[in-house]
């Protein structure tokens, strides 16, 4: 492993008091921290694909002094460990300064590759952005992050990294649902990776400040080391950073909706600049299809962040990143065009998608999508186990049986005859375009044979939180092959069980962790 280097905080005006007292910082874009040790460290799982990007020795996870860093024990060598600023709008409503209330970053190596990643340890104790929280994360919700990010990485959904999951021996307060019926619960670290950890967020604070030079800094910085493509110094620099920004932030929603994911709470400070899923909370999958699906019982009543809407909300979060660069440039006819224009880059990056996972080249009928969804809802049809079941069918002679293990209930006669006009029509269309061979070659490329899905992500905290790794370990490795059928864990790929429908923790989650 290469040696950490700080570009960010070289770059950038920051608070170096290392006074990790909770409160305002202003004129700074980052502030010096130091993680606080826990009692008994213990590694519980890793990445071996990602350590081996990044250059890990392979003796590492028995090595104490990696466990120690990883923990936040001690400080790796090279390390100046810090917290950054940001703001942010939460449910629409502007928060002010949020920050990395629990997340504190030692710095950036160079992977194997050459690529710049930062490593971030999430749960390491208190820094000045904590709020009233304690700087903690619990082993559930560490699970969570741990897998899903692996997971999307391997899904080919642009994301965050994890390294490592690290319990720390100590237990954490935490009301999981917000109802005042605290518990004491297992803390665990997370060690996330990704090339920036920068979020609309951290433009936005600097923009409610008038803090106009430093967010000119943060700007040149961010083009200069993440956009090499363009000129940092172009006077409208700032409108090809909004212009890129917005492309990758539709393509990754697009992916997003692909595979039926639902991030949950999608906060301006919860969005990359870099097009990265980023902050795994109360996310969650669609079982069934059902654009009104919302993982976040904290969202349960207004369902701002359910499956459906999360296009609207990103035009809407891309808005308001907009915003806070204007500042920067003098008119604002182009930043509004540009902000324009997301509806269509997204229409366009997600029937690509669906036309690929229908095993089509290109979407020439809308019509086929909005039909297939209206009765996929009203026969409550998995979504993952629905195009899975596509790929075996003979567009020739298409048989609804081969459908069967992916409705909740058995189908009625009516929706029998309306399932079968639609597969007339899907069979007409891929019969009109290629071979079955591209046909199929496109629909294993897009659509998944495992995903984690919630409740079974479910029952292995359930069962790691009693000391049994097992579950999280197979699910963990099923997904690093996840478009590739895998004998002998069909148990993994099974349609949700009745009893996980309402289940706390497996269905609806909240902001707690």
């Amino acid at each position: 492993m290469s040696t950490f280097a700080h570009r960010y905080v070289d770059a950038l005006a920051g608070d170096t008091s290392g006074d990790s007292r909770r409160r305002e910082v202003t004129g700074a874009a980052w502030s010096q921290v130091t993680p606080e040790p826990v009692s008994d460290p213990t590694l519980l799982a890793h990445s071996p694909q990602l350590a081996a990007e990044l250059g890990l020795p392979a003796h590492w996870t028995s090595d104490q002094d990696w466990l120690a860093w990883l923990s936040g024990n001690e400080i790796a060598p090279g390390s100046r460990p810090y917290a950054m600023n940001y703001g942010g709008h939460q449910f629409g409503n502007w928060a002010g300064q949020l920050g990395d209330g629990r997340a504190i970053n030692l710095g950036e190596i160079r992977d194997v590759k050459g690529t710049w990643q930062t490593l971030q340890l999430k749960g390491a104790g208190p820094t000045p952005y904590s709020r009233t929280a304690d700087g903690r994360a619990v082993l559930r919700s560490s699970i969570r992050e741990f897998l899903c990010s692996e997971a999307m990485y391997h899904l080919g959904i642009p994301t965050t990294r994890a390294l490592s999951l690290v319990g720390t021996g100590e237990l954490v307060e935490r009301d999981m649902f917000y109802d005042g019926r605290p518990t004491m619960e297992p803390g665990a670290i997370v060690c996330r990776v990704a090339p920036s950890f920068l979020r609309f967020g951290n433009y936005q604070i600097h923009a409610a400040r008038q803090e106009r030079d430093l967010l000119a800094e943060l700007v040149h910085w961010t083009i200069s080391e993440h956009f090499p493509e363009m000129d940092a110094d172009a006077p409208d620099a700032p409108l090809h950073l909004i212009e890129a920004v917005l492309s990758r932030t539709a393509e990754l929603v697009a992916d997003w909706m692909r595979v039926g994911f639902v991030h949950g709470v999608m906060n301006t400070d919860n969005m990359s600049v870099l097009g990265l899923t980023i902050d795994y909370g109360p996310y969650g999958w669609i079982d069934h299809f059902d654009p009104h699906f919302t993982p976040n019982t904290t969202d349960a009543q207004s369902c701002r962040y359910v499956f459906g809407n999360q296009p609207r909300v990103a035009h809407w979060n891309l808005a308001q990143f907009a915003q806070a660069l204007l500042p920067l440039l003098d008119d604002v006819a182009p930043v509004q065009a540009l902000v324009d224009s997301f509806p269509r880059q997204f229409s366009a990056a997600y029937q690509k998608r669906m036309a690929a996972k229908l095993g089509l080249e290109t979407l020439h009928d809308a019509e086929l999508i909005s039909d297939l969804f209206a009765w996929m809802q009203e026969i409550e049809t998995d979504w993952t186990l629905f195009f899975r079941a596509l790929m075996n069918f003979d567009p020739e002679d298409p048989d609804v049986r081969l459908l069967d293990d992916a409705f909740y209930a058995p189908p009625s006669m009516s929706d029998v005859e309306q399932i079968m006009d639609w597969m007339t029509r899907w069979s007409e269309a891929v019969l009109d375009e290629d071979d079955q061979e591209s046909r199929l070659a496109r629909m294993s490329r897009s659509n998944p044979w495992i995903i984690p899905r919630n409740y079974l992500v479910f029952q292995a905290i359930e069962a790691a939180e009693k000391g049994d790794m097992a579950l999280l370990d197979d699910l963990f490795d099923a997904c690093r092959t996840p478009y590739d059928v895998q004998e002998g864990r069909e148990d993994l790929v099974k349609r949700r069980p009745e009893w996980a429908r309402e289940q706390p923790g497996a269905s609806m989650l909240s902001c707690s962790s």
